[in-house]
């Protein structure tokens, strides 16, 4: 079968020697496992990073990919609750573990270490498979599981939103914040976001955001904090210095949750607005099993649709890499397999 392999890390300059189609052969599956055609793929920041080599436990060659959707072309016998030719996704997150509060130790992702979706075929365990829902269609479908599981948790299993209240999205434009602010507008939350892009800050408001700023503008904290009077809640993927200005907003009482760390470390935290403001700081990470099969009911229930941004060749998958790494991106980049 044809594959995208990553057969050397580097930098973007590099991306065309080092990621190539190439033909691998197909997964046999086990008693448990079903076989899936997987018509599109989407990539996530993670695929990104692991091609810089910005990633730990990198095994070479590998196919990259977590997300995708697809059809079963064959099932094991134990398998009793899918048929070949069901539209189905898969949840990219293998061992979370039985405690819900937080991964195990054996936990690992789709497309690392373990081949991933950018791939004609795939197998995997039954209990990682999901019927498609069926206001989507293949391409809004991929788009789902690992940005959408890592919002959900952020949103729903971590930060506990409330309606009415009002909630910060920063950084919007990729997968997760983006599906963010679907969840959050859909709950009904008076939702804001922040962007260096003014157009990525006009889409927002067409997908429901209350405003938005340019954090490019030094004051953007201010500027918030003038928009609405402060935010109960927080939903944050960038890390650095985003985290101060967050603390600058955040009301009494309020959350935080980040999920990345794409700005770098915090070099300066003033822990007095921490402790003065009762704030929580909570880290989350993808998600359970039975956050995935959560967002998967939320999203049928709410008819949520994906944002997808643009759909690329699998001959061009370097072209979808570049766009990428260049943050032109509003919601998911797809790679047709």
């Amino acid at each position: 079968m044809k594959a995208v392999l990553l057969k050397q890390t580097g930098e973007i300059e590099k991306l065309k020697e080092n990621l190539v189609i190439d033909d691998i052969p197909i997964q046999e599956i086990n008693e448990n496992e079903v076989l899936v055609k997987i018509n599109y793929a989407a990539l996530n920041h993670r695929d990104l990073w692991i091609t810089k080599g910005l990633y730990a436990g990198i095994k070479l060659p590998v196919v990259l990919g977590s997300d995708c959707s697809g059809i079963i072309e064959s099932i094991g016998k134990n398998v009793k609750d899918f048929s070949a030719g069901d539209e189905v996704v898969i949840n990219p997150g293998i061992n979370f573990g039985s405690d819900e509060n937080f991964q195990s130790r054996d936990f690992k992702i789709i497309g690392l270490p373990d081949n991933g979706t950018l791939e004609e075929y795939i197998a995997i365990d039954k209990s990682k498979v999901y019927k498609k829902p069926a206001h989507l269609d293949m391409i809004q479908a991929s788009a789902l599981p690992l940005a959408g599981l890592t919002a959900y948790r952020a949103v729903f299993t971590r930060g506990k939103i409330e309606k009415g209240k009002n909630v910060l999205v920063t950084g919007i434009g990729g997968g997760v914040s983006t599906f963010a602010l679907l969840f959050a507008t859909s709950f009904c939350a008076n939702v804001y976001v922040t962007s260096g892009c003014d157009s990525k800050l006009s889409k927002a408001l067409e997908l429901g955001a209350k405003a938005g700023v340019n954090y490019k503008n030094e004051n953007w904290d201010k500027e918030l904090n003038s928009l609405c009077g402060g935010f109960n809640f927080v939903i944050d993927g960038t890390g650095g210095e985003t985290i101060s200005k967050c603390l600058n907003v955040l009301n009494q009482g309020g959350k935080i949750v980040n999920y990345g760390a794409t700005t770098g470390i915090i070099k300066n935290l003033d822990t007095r607005k921490i402790f003065w403001k009762q704030a929580s700081i909570l880290g989350t990470t993808m998600g359970s099993d039975s956050d995935f099969k959560n967002m998967i009911d939320y999203i049928n229930d709410k008819k949520i649709t994906p944002v997808v941004d643009k759909v690329f060749e699998m001959k061009d998958a370097v072209s979808a890499f570049r766009r990428m790494h260049k943050s032109e991106q509003l919601g998911k980049i797809i790679i047709s397999i």
